[in-house]
């Protein structure tokens, strides 16, 4: 079973949730999908760690044979080629590696050639025994994060046994290629306006792609925040499956690099729904 743990913005603590979740799976797999800023690695230290190069293809010109006609510019929807004094020219930052301009060049001037985009890593945690951790680095100035993910994703495809993959925040594409193959999503919000608003973009992914949702309140201090997003859930048919309470000493071990167990009681319940939806599904 996937378990992607997604918030509409950052901040609300889906990584604290994800780790907390963790330890109490001996044997689970740790998906870190937040490839610009990865942190799972600071409290799942890992040993026998394994990297792989991941690239992208983008396209080169050859400017003997470019007559300059505009057919690859023209084809691309993404603006990545342009032709200037009667050559064209690429902008690899924009290209989503797609390939029609290499079909479509009537002069046969357009090759592909790899690009490293970044890399995927896979250990064995120190901390938590038996807990395997994937993640993904995007290089510096790669300006998205989701042929990557799909990369590490792709990687994780095999893995047998329950595996939790730990979202990039906020509700773009990356967020989406990080969610889209969840069996559950836990969406991770905190009872302010501002996570009301980012927590309803959210709802709105997961219903658009059928996924089967369940919201934590972290950081709940019992005030009209709470009853806010407990209003949004139940008008949007979805269950608040916990409510983890703000604390000082949980937020103190979590700057240490420490998985704190504080909450292991709210954990175990709900991994306890969590399992009730997936014999449902199986039903």
């Amino acid at each position: 079973m996937r378990i992607s743990i997604a918030s509409g913005k950052g901040g609300t603590g889906k990584t604290s949730l994800a780790l907390l979740l963790a330890s109490e799976r001996p044997g689970i797999t740790v998906i870190d999908s937040d490839v610009e800023e990865p942190n799972c690695h600071l409290f799942l230290k890992t040993e026998q760690k394994q990297e792989k190069v991941v690239t992208i293809m983008v396209p080169g010109i050859d400017n003997e044979k470019c007559s300059g006609c505009e057919v690859c510019a023209e084809a691309c929807f993404f603006n990545a080629i342009a032709v200037v004094g009667g050559k064209a020219m690429v902008f690899d930052e924009l290209c989503h590696s797609c390939g029609g301009c290499l079909l479509k060049c009537p002069q046969g001037a357009i090759s592909e050639a790899e690009k490293p985009i970044g890399i995927v890593s896979s250990g064995y945690s120190t901390t938590v025994a038996g807990t395997r951790l994937m993640s993904g680095l995007l290089n510096i100035g790669v300006p998205s994060g989701v042929p990557l993910i799909k990369a590490l994703l792709k990687e994780a495809r095999t893995i047998e046994g329950e595996v939790i993959v730990d979202c990039p925040p906020g509700t773009s594409c990356s967020m989406v290629s990080a969610v889209k193959d969840s069996d559950y999503c836990l969406l991770v919000t905190e009872p302010t306006p501002f996570g009301r608003h980012d927590l309803a973009l959210a709802i709105n992914i997961t219903q658009l792609l059928n996924l089967r949702t369940g919201v934590v309140i972290n950081k709940n201090d019992g005030g009209d925040g709470d009853e806010a997003i407990e209003e949004l859930c139940h008008s949007r048919g979805i269950s608040v499956v916990a409510k983890i309470p703000y604390s000082h000493s949980f937020a103190r071990e979590y700057s240490n690099g420490k998985i704190s167990l504080e909450n292991r009681t709210i954990a175990e319940d709900i991994w306890r729904q969590i399992q009730c939806v997936g014999r449902e599904r199986k039903a």
